[in-house]
This record gives C-alpha cells, structure tokens and sequence, in this order.
C-alpha cells in the first residue's frame, strides 16, 4: 500500500434500509417486542429512527446484536460507528448514525423507557 490510506468505501444505504435490515436481524434471533420509533420529525432527535427491542438474557442479547451487525453488513455493507454494552449484554446500543438500535434485557428496557423519552415519535410495532 505504500503507506498510502485508502478511503473508505462510499456507502449508500438508506435509512430505511438500515430499518429493515436491522429488524430482520433481531427476527433471527426471536427479539422480543421489536418497534420502530420515526423521529425525523422531532428536532432534538440525535437519529432519524431507533429501533429497538429486548430479549431474556445476556445470551440472547449478545446473540440478537450479533445478527444484527451481521445482516446489516449483508443487506446493506455498512458497519456500526459504535457499538456500546457488549461487555454485561444488559443494554447494548448499535449507531448506525442515522439508525441507532437498542438491544436490552427486559428489565433494563422497562427501566430505561426508551420509548416513552421519546414519545413524540412515531411508533411503530412489528409483529412476531
């Protein structure tokens, strides 16, 4: 390579896809309770969409971020900026800038009330 570095590859996913992929993701995993909270309208929001859900242990919690990382990178090539919670799997947060998901154990999303801060947006349940 010369010392030369390479630019990132240009990537264009949508948000939407983003969305999309990420809730198949969860679904491969059974994550429990997955909704979609649409925040482009609100003008504090630090992302376009949350996507969020829970599942009943550090196991599957690990294991629902797992696949989620793993559909997003074959549905759409892109990457998290960040991953946060990996280590105690109790609430771990995926940015994908625009989409940023939220992957909890139950209690710790009752606690956190993701989205009841954010109840001006509009959600969206996906079914089983």
């Amino acid at each position: 390579m010369n010392g030369q570095i390479k630019p990132a590859p240009k990537k264009n996913a949508s948000a939407q896809q983003l969305v999309d992929s990420v809730v198949v993701g969860m679904q491969e995993k059974k994550a429990k309770n997955i909704v979609v909270l649409d925040m482009l309208n609100l003008k504090s929001a630090p992302a376009d969409y949350f996507v969020i859900c829970h599942g009943d242990s550090d196991k599957q919690v690990e294991a629902i971020a797992r696949s989620i990382d793993e559909f997003v990178k074959k549905m759409t090539g892109e990457d998290a900026l960040h991953i946060e919670g990996k280590e105690n799997a109790e609430w771990i947060l995926l940015d994908y800038f625009n989409v940023v998901v939220h992957v909890f154990q139950h209690e710790k999303r009752n606690f956190f009330d993701i989205e009841g801060l954010w109840g001006d947006a509009r959600i969206r349940a996906i079914e089983d």
